[in-house]
């Protein structure tokens, strides 16, 4: 998160009436909700974990037994229990 100096984006009547809350500190404009996005959206993260989860979970209904899926890919026991026994 960068700093920016109000009086280089905001006009001058807002600034105004922002003053009467408060002055001389550092605030937090967060984006509105519409514009959030989820985790590696951006990047492809998120599609490269959920091949990565189907193909676990196929490995599993092939009769690769949870210890071997948690070798293969570097993940914990518990961890390849949660992908395998989920509803997604």
């Amino acid at each position: 998160m960068k700093y920016v100096n109000a009086n280089n984006i905001l006009p001058a009547t807002l600034i105004t009436e922002i003053q009467k809350y408060v002055q001389g500190e550092t605030i937090y404009i967060p984006k509105p909700v519409t514009a959030y996005r989820k985790w590696g959206t951006c990047s492809g993260g998120r599609k490269l974990i959920d091949k990565r989860n189907s193909a676990i979970k196929s490995a599993f209904i092939s009769g690769c037994s949870i210890q071997q899926l948690a070798e293969e890919y570097f993940l914990s026991i518990e961890t390849i229990k949660k992908i395998v026994y989920s509803n997604k």
